[in-house]
């Protein structure tokens, strides 16, 4: 990527910045001097950041990702639409649609509407509709084509973004920002550089310093797509070879190999089988002799439960017993002291 020269620069008059009572301070890092109440700005920093954005364009170039130029100042316009159109990347240069970023499905929406109208002028039912209604559809065809027609390609948000003034891209600016786009822009003495990713000082309203500065991010893009349609050149011969069929000897070898993998598998399979096996036999065995010792318990308890209940009946049954023979026993002291008085009597 060729790099600006200093003489390029200064022939140019990027180092031209605005009066002394329109600066902003947040400027003054990249601000070298003052002369005849004008700010120069210092170009060894210009040309710093210049490098810096244009290597990050290209990356994300080289990603396949969008960039959006934005441009719509007089002194912008013709040249942004030139440079940006050549490397088929999205660009506004008239009036920035309020919400186009933000709002994107609508301005979508508007995108696919213009190419439906496009599609109907090249049917024949376009022949069968009266001059007037022509009319109106030409003129909404061609008000949407000054507005959106640059970012008709433009099917998802952009990667990044970049302005040529941010003080008049103001609302652009806001959204990129709203979203987290990053922000490549060209940062005069009187703007706030505190939002901006890439701050590139110089002379925002200089046909030429524009020129210069737009055709070097061009350039870079430019760059960034053509190594990505070399990678892609490099990749599709790679992939046709590994779609052809294996040379002699190396499918046999790719079967024994297969083989051998499946044997190894099968093998894992087995031992995994039979650890399982033998986990799920343990506790079954556990299980049995658990209810082999509960089986031979209950009926000793049974016998316990028996000798007990045997005991206590024994122990109830004794004194009864001793009861009867103590009233046995007087019974028969009583008979034996009544019978000689009966005898004696007779």
């Amino acid at each position: 990527m060729p790099k600006l020269e200093f003489q390029e620069m200064l022939d140019a008059g990027v180092h031209f910045g605005h009066l002394r009572r329109k600066w902003n301070p947040a400027m003054a890092p990249y601000i070298f001097m003052e002369r005849n109440g004008i700010h120069i700005i210092d170009l060894h920093k210009t040309a710093v950041k210049i490098d810096e954005a244009a290597a990050a364009l290209k990356q994300i170039a080289k990603s396949g990702r969008k960039i959006l130029f934005v441009a719509t100042k007089k002194q912008a316009k013709e040249i942004v639409a030139d440079k940006i159109g050549a490397v088929n990347m999205p660009y506004v240069v008239e009036r920035w649609p309020g919400g186009m970023l933000t709002n994107f499905p609508t301005i979508r929406k508007a995108v696919k509407k213009m190419t439906s109208i496009d599609r109907l002028m090249g049917e024949q039912s376009w022949e069968s509709l009266s001059k007037r209604e022509k009319l109106q559809i030409g003129r909404q065809r061609a008000k949407m084509e000054k507005t959106l027609g640059s970012i008709a390609d433009l099917n998802r948000l952009p990667a990044a973004m970049f302005v040529v003034d941010v003080m008049k891209e103001q609302i652009a600016v806001k959204e990129a920002i709203r979203l987290n786009i990053p922000i490549f822009a060209m940062v005069d003495t009187n703007s706030n550089p505190k939002n901006i990713d890439y701050v590139i000082p110089a002379n925002d309203d200089s046909s030429k310093s524009i020129e210069l500065i737009v055709g070097v991010m061009a350039d870079a893009v430019k760059e960034g797509l053509s190594e990505r349609k070399v990678e892609k050149d490099s990749e599709a011969p790679k992939e046709k070879t590994e779609g052809k069929g294996p040379k002699k000897g190396e499918g046999r070898a790719r079967v024994r190999a297969r083989k051998e993998d499946t044997e190894e598998v099968e093998e894992t399979t087995k031992v995994e089988k039979t650890e399982k096996v033998e986990k799920v036999k343990e506790p079954a065995a556990q299980v049995e002799k658990k209810e082999k010792v509960e089986e031979v318990k209950e009926p000793a308890a049974k016998v316990e439960k028996k000798e007990k209940v045997e005991k206590k009946a024994e122990e109830v049954k004794e004194p009864a017993k001793a009861a009867k023979t103590e009233k046995v026993e007087k019974k028969e002291q009583v008979e034996e002291k009544t019978a000689p008085k009966v005898e004696g009597e007779e």
